[in-house]
């Protein structure tokens, strides 16, 4: 007797659904695709604890005749593509014909659909996967489908439902991820009867961020111009310096209107940001991509959130170029003269690392303005020398007592950049003291500014240190006995490819037979009891760099953690020309509002804050 036999219908379909409607979210995504597909420019969405008990999705689409409209409820029948050829080039956000028959089978369903300018339209009730009526309908023009009880007939899918916040706020999101993608159709959220969202069209997808996320996040967000790399072009807001969380959520990717996930995305988007975020913090953004449909696989994963790149150091390439441009850019313009935009919108917020957007009041200066008092003659803090070759060693610095001054170390690399080359004078202050012998109080024409001394410094040497290395190289030191590092096939043909790049850093490395490498140096400037791991740390990073990033910056996770140790720290003790040479060499950096780590260098307190604080300004 045979035992493989053909799964009934119903059973079959139930199957699909697994793969197709994970949880409530999951219905809202693909009917609010079907609308925007469908044309649609008003989208209301109503869902009832959690969208476990109801899911309606009303829109003003074509809508469909009776015979469309039964089809739709077969599984496979799309009107979406025709032939082999169709699904290399996806237009649509869906194609695949698997999401209505699904959601029927699930639950107790109702599509009610009519087309504008026909006497009547269609209304078909489904009660898990069995037709139960089909009759006229004479709503207005558009689509509704209902879907409610969901899973009431699989009772194993319906226990791993969480509770009904967490599916609501998923639902929330998913319809957050649409109204961002689609701005020129208005979108309504009603949870439990009560009215979550209401956001009309717009041609502004920053005023739709805003009616999102809320102003104070729209607000610190920078705009990207339009960037085109390849086939690829870039847009969107990105959070500045210091505006991150510890989850991705809020780190949101559009590809041709899509909401989508991959890998090299975010590790784009990584590398763009690179020394300007803390150690397990993800930046804020909301980028879009637009590329050809044929460059890209989106049939992939059934929820369609996973796509396949045809070329991902392409897609890479540019989002970081991207990136890197606009907080190159703000950075300048935060350095010069104000503008109506920087003083309207600040530019880089500090924020918690749990919480970013809950401290409203501190920002990461963005000053510009010339205080009327001149700021005295200051000392140099380095004494730059010519550059004839790289240190044996980083030198250290000599920390005199809490009375004196503290001697800052010479570093054998002029600065490369400065405010003034870039026609802007650099940044005013007047310093008045010094907390706790770290932060530095000081005024500017925006209001207090506290500047950390110790991550100010590391920002400093951090970049001179770079510049130097990049010129030089980095000096080697012979190892007493060579170290022999086994790495997998794979590995090693990636570490074989890029001897010369471990030797700009400092790594004196050889085959040494059969996926091995013989160490025998390493950076003279590096302290490690464990060059196994540091050799696995920089192949990671080697295996994941993109084409335009430096050999050299693979290595400046060394170059962090040993200016932390050189560079000031509390209890050091500076004098006031001292520190105003520090501002001044900060503010020369490259990027000055963070140190290498990503932490904030400066925050800012502003005369409107304070006066709030005192009672003088309505909060």
């Amino acid at each position: 007797m045979s035992r493989i036999r053909i799964l009934p219908d119903a059973l079959a379909s139930q199957v699909a659904a697994g793969e197709v409607v994970e949880r409530p979210a999951a219905v809202v995504r693909e009917l609010v695709e079907n609308s925007l597909d469908a044309g649609a420019t008003q989208i209301e969405v109503h869902v009832q604890r959690g969208g476990a008990a109801l899911i309606r999705v009303t829109d003003n689409g074509g809508g469909m005749d009776r015979e469309d409209a039964l089809l739709s409820l077969e599984r496979h029948a799309t009107s979406k593509i025709r032939t082999k050829e169709d699904l290399a080039a996806i237009r649509t956000l869906g194609f695949r014909g698997e999401a209505l028959p699904s959601i029927a089978s699930v639950s107790r369903f109702r599509l009610a659909t009519r087309e504008a300018g026909a006497l009547a339209g269609t209304e078909i009730e489904v009660n898990g996967g069995r037709m139960q009526h089909v009759r006229d309908y004479g709503g207005a023009p558009g689509t509704v489908v209902e879907a409610r009880s969901l899973f009431f007939n699989v009772p194993a899918r319906r226990k791993f439902l969480r509770s009904e916040p967490t599916e609501a706020a998923h639902v929330e999101q998913q319809f957050r991820l649409h109204a961002i993608a689609n701005i020129h159709a208005s979108f309504t959220l009603v949870r439990d009867n009560e009215t979550v969202f209401q956001l009309p069209a717009t041609p502004n997808e920053l005023e739709r961020i805003e009616g999102l996320a809320g102003r104070e996040l729209a607000r610190r967000l920078l705009p990207m111009e339009e960037f085109q790399h390849g086939n690829v072009m870039v847009h969107g807001y990105i959070g500045g310096p210091g505006l991150s969380r510890s989850d991705r959520k809020m780190q949101v990717v559009f590809l041709n209107g899509r909401a989508v996930d991959n890998a090299a995305v975010h590790y784009a988007l990584r590398e763009g940001y690179h020394t300007m975020l803390m150690k397990g913090q993800h930046p804020i953004t909301f980028l879009f991509l637009e590329m050809p449909p044929g460059s890209f696989d989106v049939n992939v994963h059934p929820a369609k959130k996973e796509v396949r790149f045809h070329e991902p150091h392409v897609v890479r390439e540019a989002i970081v170029r991207a990136v890197n441009r606009t907080l190159t850019k703000s950075s300048a313009i935060s350095t010069g003269h104000p503008t109506e935009a920087t003083q309207r919108m600040p530019m880089f917020a500090a924020t918690s690392a749990t919480t970013p957007l809950e401290s409203p009041s501190l920002e990461l200066v963005a000053p510009a303005a010339q205080l009327s008092k001149p700021v005295a003659p200051a000392l140099p803090i380095f004494a730059p020398q010519a550059p004839t070759s790289f240190p044996a060693s980083f030198p250290t610095v000599a920390v005199s007592s809490s009375t004196a001054a503290t001697s800052l170390p010479p570093v054998d690399a002029p600065r490369e950049k400065t405010a003034e080359a870039n026609g802007a004078p650099p940044p005013r202050f007047r310093i008045l003291g010094v907390l706790h012998r770290l932060y530095v109080l000081m005024e500017s024409a925006e209001g207090l500014v506290l500047m950390d001394q110790h991550a100010a410094h590391e920002r400093v040497l951090f970049e001179q240190l770079r510049h130097a290395m990049e010129r030089e190289g980095v000096p080697s030191q012979r190892l007493l006995l060579p170290v022999t590092l086994e790495v997998p096939p794979h590995d090693f043909d990636v570490l074989q490819r890029h001897l010369e790049t471990l030797h700009r850093l400092g790594v004196e490395a050889e085959p040494f037979g059969a996926n091995a490498l013989k160490i025998d140096a390493l950076p003279a400037f590096l302290k490690t009891d464990d060059p196994q791991s540091l050799l696995r740390d920089i192949l990671e990073e080697i295996a994941g760099a993109s084409s335009r990033t430096s050999a050299l910056r693979l290595g400046e996770d060394m170059i962090a953690t040993t200016v932390c140790r050189h560079a000031v720290k509390a209890n050091d003790s500076l004098r006031t020309p001292e520190l105003e040479k520090l501002v001044e060499q900060l503010f020369a950096c490259e990027m000055p509002y963070c140190c290498p780590h990503g932490r904030p260098t400066l925050i800012q307190i502003s005369h409107a804050e304070l006066e709030k604080k005192f009672g003088r300004r309505a909060p």
